[in-house]
């Protein structure tokens, strides 16, 4: 008997974080998949490249079947693994597990070798392909500096339009002539379609796979084996396909890098920029990121050069960004600013525009009818009842529904406090925009896109193809319609009050509002014919902040240096290393106290001898979802090493701890949060 280290799918707070040992009858390559006994369970497990030994005398339970139709998945996908699970703070089988497709951990040998057979259906698009563009300066310019070098780390700051993807599509073509695979990763699934597209039509001879989690079971498995087995020589998708198994990997892009979308929020959450930075450097690949507007945390990197910096600021074919404006809602009649949703100026502008046959794209981040109802007599709003939120108001069904636990009931026909039969919307959402510019604008062609109008597959599809096809004049949405779409038509963007982010207690909301904004205004100016035309207005109680100076320059090198300048002195990220321990309970005294007591196990393990500061726990900004109640201590040091070793200390004490609250329902730690 040989006995080899396996690691199965065990929960967070699991006591085992590594690997298991088993008894085999021969010795298994690392990376092979078998059947192990667990308890009273078989599952599958993953023959690791090193474990614990076992201790002497201990009778060891024996591996079952052996998958022996799939290749072992290679070294450096375990090295990712470990790595993410270490850095991550997981257990190493939790990781590993969730980056396999859930039908492949079901299937039997037999029934492997079906679905390998099956594969072979998988066929190139087919076609001949399109004769290649004439590249710009800056395009060439940027191709010459990706040389090919093991683990080069590329920032590609282009502005919208400027051609980022054509310079995708060479890179990949590079990998793709010297043998290699290409990942390419997107933020969010509604972009997968068109780039999808976009690839089949350069490489119609080259298999093309993508990998996000709109696709049924059976779909994921067929495209991740295709990877695994090399057959697929590139792989599309969100964050989840950075974990793809690809044997061949020579390039991964990372498009609109500086996406929130990228940093998981549940099970272990990860950042697939960041662990594509690392897999480049494991496998020898080249690592693209590309953004008009770059994460802090990348720029800081290219400009402390750790990354090489590759700037594409002109746009391709004549167009050019648009002017910025901002319409000052302090001279606005009060009447006027607080019954209509856009200004008198603002809706000149789009009524010129839809005289004149163009179209217009007007931004409202808020899904909905309007944020809340209000009862004028006594006050009462529609706050939900199991979460410290608003229900928003959804016209179109009549409904209230809260965007965080999903609880929906119709909207009541009287105040369900004082009777009163008057309750009116408060706020603004997109729902309700559109509306008003129906209203506003008569005859015009008012399109809506935001979640609510794309819930049904298909649907976002359908309706983009109505816009490029110029069958929309004003086209509504909140940030899906912002970024990655090729507007040809579009002259005037308008941003509807965006004034919140600029004083929220959230310290990446700034750069959150500026990147979104760049994005936006970047829809239009695309066709050269109409670009001296193209506008973006903002409609703001405050055009005289910075952040509006620096979007209306469209300069966003003043803008990160400004704000990197801020956080330095704030002793904020990239300058500092944070973590969140989050707590989860039926009381928000329960969650804190056992926050409490995780602060006084930190003091006797000695966190500020390590660096490491803990600042007292608080309530979540959302402090109560679904009846549970949520609190939160923030951790942080100006070392990320140091910050790594003490959490590596305190966790494991937390586990013991956990028993001692009964009231609390579950705990989380988050590794390089978002927000604080």
């Amino acid at each position: 008997m040989v006995t080899v280290a396996v690691v199965v799918d065990t929960p967070q707070h699991s006591t085992v974080r590594g690997a298991l040992s088993y008894d085999a009858q021969v010795p298994l390559p690392a990376g092979s998949l078998v059947q192990v006994p667990l308890g009273r369970r078989t599952v599958c497990g993953i023959v690791w490249p090193q474990g614990p030994q076992p201790e002497p005398g201990v009778e060891l339970k024996p591996v079952g079947e052996v998958l022996t139709q799939l290749p072992p998945l290679p070294a450096a996908w375990c090295a990712l693994v470990e790595f993410a699970a270490g850095y991550y703070q997981r257990s190493v089988g939790e990781v590993a597990h969730a980056a396999l497709p859930a039908d492949l951990r079901k299937l039997a040998d037999k029934q492997l070798a079906l679905r390998l057979k099956k594969l072979a259906k998988l066929q190139p698009a087919g076609g001949t392909a399109p004769a290649l563009p004439t590249l710009t300066a800056e395009q060439d310019a940027a191709l010459a500096g990706l040389t090919g070098d093991a683990a080069q780390v590329a920032l590609l700051h282009g502005s919208t339009g400027s051609g980022k993807t054509e310079v995708y599509l060479r890179a990949v073509a590079r990998a793709l002539d010297a043998g290699r695979q290409a990942m390419v990763l997107v933020p969010e699934i509604n972009l997968t379609p068109q780039l999808e597209a976009r690839f089949s039509e350069r490489f119609p001879d080259r298999v093309i796979v993508s990998l996000h989690s709109g696709l049924t079971p059976a779909q994921r498995l067929r495209h991740w084996l295709a990877a695994h087995l090399g057959r697929a020589d590139i792989v599309l998708g969100t964050r989840m396909a950075v974990f793809a198994s690809l044997p061949r990997l020579g390039l991964v892009v990372v498009d609109e890098e500086h996406d929130p979308s990228y940093k998981s929020q549940e099970g272990a959450r990860y950042s697939a920029r960041d662990l594509a930075v690392y897999r480049g450097k494991l496998e020898g690949a080249t690592v693209l990121l590309g953004s008009a507007t770059p994460s802090l945390e990348s720029w800081h990197q290219a400009e402390r050069g750790r990354y090489l910096k590759l700037a594409m600021p002109t746009r391709v074919g004549g167009g050019v960004l648009p002017r910025v404006r901002f319409v000052d809602m302090n001279h606005v009649p009060k009447d006027v600013a607080h019954s209509h949703a856009l200004s008198p100026p603002l809706l000149d502008a789009l009524q010129r525009r839809v005289a004149q046959g163009e179209q217009s794209l007007v931004l409202l981040n808020r899904r909905g009818y309007a944020p809340v109802l209000q009862c004028l007599e006594c006050a009462w709003k529609s706050g939900c009842p199991h979460c410290s939120a608003w229900r928003v108001f959804h016209r179109v069904d009549r409904t209230l529904r809260c965007h965080h636990c999903g609880y929906t009931e119709r909207v009541p026909s009287a105040c369900p406090e004082c009777g009163n039969p008057d309750i009116q919307p408060v706020g603004r959402g997109t729902e309700r925009l559109e509306e008003q510019l129906a209203v506003s604008l008569p005859g015009a062609r008012v399109a809506r896109i935001d979640a609510d109008t794309t819930r049904l597959k298909g649907t976002l599809e359908a309706q983009l193809a109505s816009v490029h096809a110029g069958e929309v004049d004003v086209l509504v949405g909140t940030q899906m319609v912002a970024k990655g779409h090729d507007f040809r038509r579009v002259t005037l963007v308008a941003a509807v009050n965006p004034d919140a982010a600029l004083f929220s207690s959230d310290f990446r909301a700034g750069e959150r509002l500026f990147a979104l904004l760049m994005q936006a205004a970047g829809r239009a100016g695309r066709d050269a014919g109409q670009a001296e035309r193209s506008v973006m207005l903002v409609q703001t109680w405050h055009p005289t902040h910075p952040l509006y100076a620096a979007l209306r320059a469209h300069d966003y090198d003043a803008f990160a240096a400004d704000t990197l300048k801020e956080r330095e002195m704030a002793g904020l990220p990239p300058h500092a290393h944070l973590a969140l321990l989050r707590a989860e309970a039926r009381t928000q005294e329960a969650a804190q106290a056992w926050l409490a007591a995780a602060s006084s196990t930190a003091d006797e393990i000695g966190a500020s001898a390590a660096g490491v500061t803990l600042y007292p726990p608080v309530p979540m900004s959302v402090a109560r979802v679904a009846n549970i109640e949520r609190a939160q201590m923030l951790v942080e040091s100006g070392s990320r090493p140091a910050l790594q070793r003490f959490l590596s200390q305190w966790l494991p004490q937390l586990h013991a701890l956990r028993g001692e609250h009964k009231a609390l329902v579950r705990w989380a730690v988050d590794i390089d949060p978002l927000a604080i």
